[in-house]
């Protein structure tokens, strides 16, 4: 006679408390402690008073860290949308792949999760410097092209100007997508590895064209994994903090940047706690707007 969890509560209680007191102490207390702090205020260089002041909390409506906040969801947005259009058709390709070929397609994506995300930086700091990788292949390619032109009497291309790619917004975009395309290929294989074949044979069968299927056929039946995908993808970009700072420069700061700064240099934990937690309010905002979104398409289906 099989047993109901909810009788066993012994058994249920050695097996969950461990895990859930390890959630309280090294999760739930010290978020908590940080944002009572984000109710407080500085008194002298190390105390902190919780007086329940809103003033942190103002202060991050500011204009200045409002834009800086637009400006990280903006690179959140650009890159969730550029991993989801290069990370469809790749999760598209391991789905259809041989067993064979779609285990060393796997192995592939996860390569990354193996070396610290340091390491992978300092790496895309190489390719996309003045002296790196790309505009080694730019200048060879610039001397090829020029001496293809004198052999045809043409003039050649001049002087060559090294691509300026490194500390800008486009260096940090690039270097989020490289870091998130991961999060987004897995969710979208799984989904589409749960396709049933037999849709697709019969959207062609029937007449259906290849982007005809693509678009009616297998993207309403894989929106579960574009949805989790996105989400799983935009909240680490949101709060993306090494890649900025190492890729970005003056004017690619995200608020990841900020909130470091406020914890590290200027002393002003209040203040970076608010601005700690205004980030992972916009987190609960993008969950609780995925789960209502997965609640309706559950609904519809009903």
């Amino acid at each position: 006679m099989e047993q109901s969890w909810t009788r066993a509560k012994g058994a249920f209680l050695a097996v969950f408390s461990p895990t859930v007191l390890w959630l309280f102490a090294f999760f739930l207390l010290p978020m908590g402690i940080i944002w009572a702090y984000s109710f407080g205020q500085n008194e002298g260089l190390v105390d902190i008073a919780v007086t329940g002041t809103l003033a942190n909390y103002a202060r991050v409506l500011q204009p200045l860290y409002l834009l800086i906040f637009l400006k990280s969801l903006w690179f959140a947005f650009l890159t969730t949308a550029l991993c989801l259009v290069i990370g469809f058709p790749v999760a598209m390709a391991i789905t259809f792949a041989s067993e064979k070929t779609k285990a060393w397609l796997l192995v592939l994506i996860m390569l990354p999760f193996w070396t610290n995300l340091l390491i992978r930086t300092y790496a895309l700091m190489a390719v996309l410097r003045t002296e790196g990788y790309v505009n080694w292949a730019y200048h060879w390619l610039w001397d090829e092209t020029s001496g293809l032109l004198q052999m045809i009497g043409q003039a050649p291309l001049g002087a060559f100007t090294p691509l300026d790619l490194l500390h800008k917004n486009f260096a940090v975009v690039f270097g989020l997508v490289y870091v998130n395309l991961p999060f987004m290929v897995l969710p979208l294989y799984a989904a589409l590895d749960r396709l049933d074949r037999s849709y697709l044979e019969a959207s062609l069968d029937l007449g259906a064209g290849h982007l005809t299927t693509l678009f009616r056929i297998i993207v309403p039946l894989a929106l579960p994994g574009i949805a989790s995908g996105v989400l799983i993808t935009f909240i680490p970009a949101l709060g993306s903090y090494l890649t900025p700072d190492l890729l970005g420069g003056p004017d690619s700061q995200m608020i990841a940047s900020v909130i470091e700064r406020q914890f590290k240099r200027a002393n002003d934990w209040p203040f970076g706690a608010a601005l700690s937690f205004m980030l992972m309010y916009m987190t609960f905002a993008a969950v609780a707007l995925q789960a209502i979104l997965a609640r309706r398409r559950a609904e519809a289906r009903q």
